[in-house]
């Protein structure tokens, strides 16, 4: 048997050594996350290396740029490549927190087929395909460049900052199954118009329409507005078949950007409304669950004196729910449903609920240790659906759900 150390064998204890710093890396690479400077640091830094790798990409594209800085540009996209590879490998390492239901082959299995993931890969991995066999993947071959593309999809990982720009894909998502519906109706539209051009153009001009798909060229130019011109009808039953397409197709490409828009407006005036509702609400509920030693238990509602503002609206016991009245006797493991009345004119409590993981810098530190403002103060933490009333010698644990009180002093004689 391994050597006991500490309460649990050395095993164990390498175990949770690892899920620790598996915690504290996948807390340094998720996007947001800055409670500790690393993990700003780590933000920052990607944000960095992508912007220059980016920029990279787009300068050498000029030819003074390539001419006078091309060993720079070139050095710059090879160690910003090197960090989206390190980046990739830890993130591969940290999969598991990622989907802490799953085991840790299924996790890396999500991750890799997920949309991020395959990002991430095809950010770094065709740059060093074409440096490690450049003679069956040369460097500078189309498809090698196109995979640049993939790094610009990294952009959306900024979209973590900043809760605006989650709109365009809460609108996307609401709005998917009208979207599909109308893409549908336009392919069906473009099929029917390309076989029609073709039927009609084809005897005349037979290298022009050669085939369906020429007709398709032709009718997806005409039905998104764009008209290049390079293929277009010469007979007149064909011309007119085209001013039909082409003023279907006007009505047709509106249809997804009016379903945008107005899921946008509807978006915009649900989070209106939500902040709305939430300045009138003037109740409070809160959740108790009785204990066998609780001064409640056993007692009738009436005898257990609230304040005049405080009222039980309700009691759970054993999956029923009972609407209670003055004489109704509260007992062990009863969930309580108490609702108070919100005093406007009151400063309101500034009350931060902080969840702690393994790689939360709290974790395994009694609360006299932790360093916290002392306007600040921990009043409670929830242990396994328990509250414990916190003292110095209190250790957090991860799992913890810390409740810390902000006190802010507005009165200069206090």
């Amino acid at each position: 048997m391994a050597e006991r150390k500490g309460g649990g064998t050395v095993k164990d204890r390498k175990t949770l050594i690892g899920k620790t710093l598996r915690a504290k890396i996948f807390n340094m690479v998720s996007v947001g996350v800055i409670d500790e400077p690393i993990n700003r640091f780590y933000d920052f830094l990607s944000i960095v290396a992508l912007v220059l790798n980016l920029f990279s990409a787009f300068a050498i594209t000029y030819n003074y740029m390539e001419e006078h800085y091309k060993g720079l540009l070139l050095g710059i996209e090879a160690v910003t490549t090197f960090f989206f590879a390190i980046d990739y490998i830890l993130r591969l390492l940290s999969a598991n927190e990622l989907y802490p239901k799953d085991s840790e082959l299924t996790s890396l299995r999500k991750y890799i087929l997920s949309f991020t993931g395959i990002v991430d890969l095809l950010s770094f991995f065709p740059y060093y395909l074409s440096v490690f066999f450049p003679v069956f993947f040369p460097a500078g071959t189309a498809v090698f460049k196109l995979f640049r593309v993939a790094r610009i999809l990294r952009l959306f990982r900024i979209n973590s900052y900043y809760d605006q720009l989650n709109v365009i894909t809460e609108v996307i998502n609401r709005k998917k199954q009208q979207l599909m519906a109308s893409v549908f109706i336009i392919l069906i539209l473009m099929m029917a118009a390309s076989l029609c051009m073709y039927s009609v153009e084809h005897d005349r001009q037979p290298e022009v329409f050669k085939n369906a798909f020429s007709g398709i060229w032709w009718s997806a130019s005409t039905l998104l507005t764009i008209g290049y011109g390079d293929i277009y009808p010469v007979t007149i039953m064909g011309k007119i078949l085209a001013i039909i397409i082409a003023f279907l197709g006007v009505g047709m490409v509106a249809i997804p950007t009016g379903i945008i828009s107005a899921g946008f407006v509807e978006q915009f005036q649900r989070l209106k409304d939500i902040g709305e509702f939430e300045e009138e609400e003037n109740i409070h509920f809160i959740r108790v669950v009785l204990g066998s030693n609780d001064s409640w238990t056993g007692k009738k509602i009436a005898d257990i004196g609230l304040p005049k503002d405080i009222m039980v609206v309700a009691v759970q016991r054993n999956n029923e729910t009972i609407i209670p009245r003055g004489g109704t006797v509260l007992r062990a493991n009863d969930l309580i449903v108490l609702c108070a009345e919100k005093t406007k004119e009151l400063q309101p409590v500034a009350i931060k609920e902080i969840v702690i993981n393994e790689g939360h810098s709290w974790n395994n530190t009694a609360i006299r240790d932790i360093d916290i403002s002392r306007q600040s103060y921990i009043f409670m933490v929830r242990r396994d659906n328990k509250a414990l009333v916190p003292n110095g010698k209190l250790v957090i644990k991860a799992g913890d759900i810390v409740l810390l009180y902000d006190k802010h002093l507005h009165n200069e004689n206090i």
